[in-house]
């Protein structure tokens, strides 16, 4: 996952913009880490996600 600093300046447009951003970079860091989470769920066998406590019908309702 990536980590990015950001400083913002109080009052201005500048915040409404950052916010934006930051926003964006939010959602996009979330489906990421869906999209892997997804992967490696998927590459387990019906054994192992039972081991887990899951099933294979499971995995997109979980990472959604």
């Amino acid at each position: 996952m990536a980590v990015i600093d950001t400083t913002t300046v109080a009052g201005g447009k500048g915040n409404v913009l950052s916010r934006s951003v930051q926003n964006i970079i939010a959602q996009f860091n979330a489906w990421n880490d869906a999209r892997i989470t997804r992967s490696a769920l998927s590459r387990l066998s019906d054994r192992e996600l039972e081991d887990i406590g899951l099933s294979r019908a499971e995995i997109d309702t979980i990472t959604g």
